[in-house]
């Protein structure tokens, strides 16, 4: 008696461990998913060693919008992850010229940046289903100066959280 009740535990306790690694396996593929970040691109705000949870649910309902940080496969190498900010999305104009960002003519508030940004670009329009990225630390970061637009494709998700270091824990909105 006691060793079939005991089976019957085990068997119930397996079926609940497989159920739940299922279930994780669901999340982390379509709904929520960590990234280390590698580069120091989004300095001061992200540094190299944080973690970041992304968001990966949120675009199948909605394009990114400018100012949100994202986690990106760059167009020139897919097989890479990036992180890096939305500054213009499909429809609008691009610009940097002296120092300062330009979205449809109008200079972009960015509070985030410790320094200007260096160097000229466009205008250039950013074509349907594709965003325009730079990282915040603009002397030091490969993004849409280098690569291009990102097509909605390449998107893998939007970054909500530090995690990781217990220190820096907040959200990223």
């Amino acid at each position: 008696m006691f060793t079939r009740e005991l089976r019957r535990a085990v068997v119930e306790f397996l079926k609940t461990l497989v159920i739940a690694f299922i279930l994780a396996q669901l999340i982390m593929t379509s709904v929520a998913q960590a990234f280390q970040v590698e580069q120091f691109s989004m300095e001061p705000n992200l540094l190299p060693r944080d973690r970041v949870l992304v968001n990966k649910f949120i675009y199948h309902f909605r394009l990114p919008r400018a100012g949100e940080i994202i986690v990106l496969r760059p167009p020139t190498d897919p097989s890479r992850n990036y992180i890096k900010r939305v500054v213009a999305t499909a429809g609008q104009t691009v610009q940097i010229r002296g120092g300062h960002v330009y979205v449809n003519a109008q200079p972009l508030r960015e509070p985030y940046l410790r320094v200007e940004t260096d160097g000229d670009y466009g205008p250039r329009l950013v074509p349907a289903h594709d965003i325009f990225v730079l990282g915040d630390n603009r002397g030091n970061s490969e993004d849409s100066r280098a690569f291009g637009f990102v097509p909605a494709r390449n998107i893998i998700g939007e970054a909500i959280l530090i995690y990781w270091p217990p220190q820096r824990v907040h959200l990223l909105r």
